[in-house]
């Protein structure tokens, strides 16, 4: 379904129509014919969706009342801006999902009591990464300063995308997980970090990476990015 935001006319228009495609990128609008996507059914999309299924079961079934409403004081709290700039919020059940989906993904058991603190984490300000093809490892460099590094718990996520041409300017996914980077209290986690790579690079081509930050009470940041030409 396609998000409309109206005016004197249509001022502008994200998501799909009939067989069109709108969205826009940092050249402006664009429009293009849309696909349906095969489903593979591969064990990365079954694993993610016996999690999923899990996480919501357990709000319904695991939760107590007063668990679900302190997510919902959470949620209520919390902001983000949709694909046509508006400012939105979710509801208590978003964050319980979205929230234990990045835990149970990661290895780590389920947070059900909802967060106090009424804030997203931050978003890492000095992210950037090198990708190299003779170790086929990606180097993060990252603000080991944030609460996130000297938590029990508490890590950043990894992400890898398809690795394009060198001039390529635009990409818009997809991005696979490929590990984290883990903070501790007693030891805290320090920069930079390699993780390996799940998709192969060379030096012909350009390839992002995403990070996202979970604290230790379950809070998830918003997620940031950075691109790179692979060195050798």
């Amino acid at each position: 379904m396609a998000l409309v935001k109206y005016g004197g006319g249509i001022l502008e228009i994200r998501g799909s129509i009939g067989g069109q495609v709108h969205s826009k990128n940092r050249y402006g609008h664009f429009i293009r014919q849309r696909t349906i996507p095969v489903n593979p059914n591969s064990s990365r999309q079954q694993a993610i969706r016996n999690v999923m299924g899990s996480v919501v079961s357990a709000w319904f079934s695991v939760l107590s009342a007063a668990q679900r409403s302190a997510w919902g004081v959470y949620a209520a709290a919390i902001s983000f801006t949709n694909k046509l700039g508006e400012t939105i919020t979710l509801t208590g059940f978003n964050h319980y999902v979205r929230t234990n989906i990045s835990r149970v993904s990661n290895g780590l058991s389920r947070i059900n009591d909802g967060p106090v603190d009424l804030t997203l984490p931050a978003t890492d300000p000095i992210f950037n990464v090198a990708f190299s093809e003779a170790t086929q490892l990606v180097t993060v460099n990252f603000d080991d300063t944030q609460p996130w590094a000297s938590q029990n718990s508490a890590f950043m996520s990894i992400h890898q995308g398809i690795p394009k041409n060198s001039a390529t300017q635009f990409f818009g996914g997809h991005f696979r997980r490929i590990g984290k980077l883990d903070g501790s209290l007693s030891s805290p986690i320090t920069s930079p970090q390699t993780v390996a790579l799940s998709f192969p690079v060379a030096t012909v081509q350009k390839d992002w990476a995403m990070g996202r930050i979970q604290e230790d009470d379950g809070r998830l940041s918003e997620k940031f990015r950075d691109d790179a030409v692979v060195g050798a």
